[in-house]
């Protein structure tokens, strides 16, 4: 009597539709590679939202200061500086009024800073007043 070729008795005998160890190892490496890919683009799109959006507000406290330096009744050149609450934080501000190479109107540069990071602006934003 004879057997089919592929065939085999004992125990070297291969389980049929089973993944073996090194599979399984293969397949959650893969997927932990993706899982990393997707958490590290998650942080990227959170970190841009968050400049998004302390960029939108600083321009916000920017444009009330101008708006408050443009209504006040004696507008003359100089350095201003103060502190505006919006969005429960609070942003520093630096206004320089001076005049511009004509000297028929004054340019008011506003620089807002955020207040977890004092040293560099999250935005300049210029205007113009007539003294």
């Amino acid at each position: 009597m004879s057997r089919p070729r592929n065939q085999h008795s004992g125990p070297c005998k291969k389980a049929i539709g089973g993944m073996t160890l090194i599979e399984v190892l293969v397949a959650l490496v893969i997927v932990s590679v993706a899982v990393l890919a997707l958490s590290r683009s998650a942080a990227d799109v959170l970190d841009a939202q968050y400049q998004l959006e302390s960029k939108t507000l600083g321009l916000i406290v920017a444009n009330n200061v101008l708006s408050d330096i443009r209504l006040a009744a004696d507008v003359r050149p100089g350095r201003r500086q103060g502190q505006s609450t919006l969005a429960r934080r609070v942003w520093s501000w630096d206004a320089l009024v001076q005049p511009t190479p004509d000297g028929s109107m004054l340019r008011i540069d506003v620089g807002v800073y955020d207040p977890s990071n004092g040293e560099t602006p999250v935005v300049v934003h210029t205007g113009f007043v007539l003294p």
